[in-house]
Parts: structure tokens; sequence; C-alpha cells
């Protein structure tokens, strides 16, 4: 593991609707303008093209069409027969049939649309967490958004104005639907790549479960005790290992979506450097060698 990037992620900045921090070199990529709202975003970006594809070990990226040049996803939200580790199962919620849902992932001043169908048995929404974007698609129900109804669809759509490691989530009685596994990472590349990219580049999403013996589902209101901690739903020995060849340039993008605990993470007989934060991207020469 080469020891120059471990964790991306990064904050843009927004200022009278017009992207900023992009380098100059973006303004002569092809742009295309969304005819409702006026916006100037750029042409999609391409998987293998312009970055490395995300690994989600035990998942899987969201598939997307694009559609005058809007990159359209589609979610839905339901219950998922899931299982930890060999033996170990409960009926959670997720999203497309699995906790945590698909990564998505797009790339800066890509123009997105998500389009959220609630197949679960009680009202949801959806929080792109971390991401900037207009109020009322921020998914927070009840506040920026009428919750979805079960059986019914909300689109939502916005142009991404900043690259790095974020995630989604419920956000409609968050404690209890985060609880049951609703939750996903979501990965916006920069629009110019970086000198050198990452040869793997895999993304880690822990959470918290208390799962009683015998239970049917996890419990929603522990506060303490949970009892199985998990990277992208899974504990050991059902989890898929990093496989990576000796060389290579690798990323591990870390998110955080357990109920109320930290996680401290040691990469094990790794040298690594970590070079962003949910602050954003760490400087290079503030960047110390970690084991």
């Amino acid at each position: 593991m080469n020891r120059r990037t471990l964790l991306s992620t990064g904050m843009g900045a927004v200022a009278g609707g017009a992207l900023l921090g992009l380098p100059t070199t973006a303004a002569a990529l092809a742009r295309t303008t969304v005819p409702h709202d006026g916006s100037t975003v750029y042409a999609p970006g391409r998987p293998g093209r312009d970055y490395t594809p995300v690994i989600t070990p035990n998942g899987a990226t969201l598939p997307f069409t694009i559609v005058d040049g809007v990159k359209v996803f589609h979610l839905i939200a339901e219950p998922v027969e899931h299982e930890f580790a060999p033996g170990l199962a409960a009926q959670c919620w997720g999203f497309n049939g699995s906790t945590p849902g698909p990564t998505i992932e797009a790339v800066e001043g890509d123009r997105v649309r998500i389009y959220v169908t609630n197949a679960l048995p009680a009202p949801t929404s959806v929080h792109w967490h971390g991401i900037l974007l207009p109020s009322g698609m921020d998914g927070i129900a009840g506040l920026s958004q009428a919750p979805i109804a079960t059986g019914e669809t909300f689109r939502y759509e916005f142009t991404l104005r900043q690259h790095g490691t974020y995630m989604y989530h419920s956000h409609r009685d968050e404690m209890t639907q985060q609880a049951l596994g609703m939750m996903g990472m979501f990965v916006i590349h920069p629009r110019v790549p970086p000198e050198r990219r990452p040869d793997r580049d895999f993304a880690l999403l822990s959470s918290e479960w208390k799962v009683l013996p015998g239970a049917r589902r996890p419990d929603p209101n522990e506060m303490l005790e949970f009892n199985v901690l998990t990277f992208n739903g899974k504990a050991y020995p059902g989890t898929a290992p990093l496989m990576v060849e000796r060389n290579e340039f690798v990323r591990i993008r870390l998110g955080n979506l357990s109920a109320m605990s930290h996680h401290a993470i040691h990469i094990h007989g790794h040298t690594w450097t970590l070079v962003a934060t949910d602050g954003g991207d760490i400087p290079r020469s503030a960047r110390w060698p970690e084991v």
C-alpha cells in the first residue's frame, strides 16, 4: 500500500451559484445547460477514463443512465433480509436489496437526478450527508420536504459542486431507520484528476447494531450495548478482503454512520498517509506517515 494516500474527502466552495475551486483546465471541458433552471454543468464524467471506479467490498456501485446530460440514478428503499456473517441474519431496511445501499459515484460538476421510491411500511426521505445542494433537495423530512409516503417516488436533483467522500441516509425517524440499515456511500471524484490516480479505490462504511439472540430484526432503541460492528454491513468472517497487488497506489475511503460511536481505524502492518477529513484536504506539508 502506498503511503501517499488513504482517505479522500474534500469540501468545495459555492458562491453566487458558480463552481469555485475547479482548476482552470476544467473550463475547456464540454458543458451542458440544464433548461429548467439554467444551471451550467460539465459533461458527465466517465468511469475508467476520468476516474478510477470505486470498489465497495461486499457491495456494489449504483448504475446510472445519462438523459440530456444528467446522470440519472434510481434507489428503492425497502425491507432487506440481511446476513451480517454466516449464521447471523436479520430483517433490516436498506436500498436496492442491500444494507448499506449501493455506492453512488459521480464527478464534480455533474448534474445528478436521483429517484427514490419508498417500498417501506413507513414514510422516509434521503439526506445527502455533507453535500452542498439547495435546501429543497437536502432530504430533511418535515423541514425541507414532505416525507416520501409508502409507494411514492421523490425526485432529487442537484449539481455536484465539490469532490470527496460522502454518505447518504434516511432523515425521517432516522434513529430507527438508520439503525435498521438505511445508509450508503456517495463518492464524488474531482473534475480534473490528480497527478496520480489510485490503482485501487475502496469505500468502507462502518456501522453498529444490536441483534439479540433469536431476534427477527436489530434493536433500534439501543444506545450503548451494540454487539455487531460492521464494514459495509458485514462482520468477520463475512467481510470481503481488500485485494491489491504489490506496489499499487491504494486509496481507502472511510465513512461512519454508527448510531452513537466513533471508531478508530488501524491499518495493520502498513504505512499510509491521511490526506483529508470532513474539514477538507490536508496540505501535503502537513501529512504525517501513519503506521
